[in-house]
């Protein structure tokens, strides 16, 4: 799909669209409408956040696969079954920084 930078900006916006459907629902918690969309929305979201942690690393420790091989630029252990959460800078070592965000 997109690079590392257009992928966090695709992530960024479902996340803003899933929050503000949360907070209507929490106030109109019967509105169809809204729930389908909601369901829609954290759907992507989910999917994105996967397609993410595959090619980078996971952004969150939901999306952490205990197990798993990966082959990227950012992974510590190529080729090594491993705990993902590892794989990539954290933010305090400058992580999210050197993507343009």
């Amino acid at each position: 799909m997109e690079n590392r930078q257009e992928l966090l900006q695709k992530i960024n916006e479902i996340s803003f669209a899933v929050n503000d459907l949360t907070l209507y629902l929490d106030t109109h918690p019967t509105d169809i409408q809204a729930l389908e969309k909601f369901d829609f929305y954290a759907g992507e979201r989910k999917r994105l956040m996967s397609e993410y942690e595959m090619k980078f690393e996971p952004l969150t420790i939901d999306c952490v696969k205990a197990n798993t091989i990966h082959d990227h630029e950012y992974c510590p252990y190529p080729q090594q079954k491993h705990f993902t959460w590892v794989d990539g800078p954290a933010a305090w070592e400058g992580g999210l920084y050197n993507v343009g965000i």
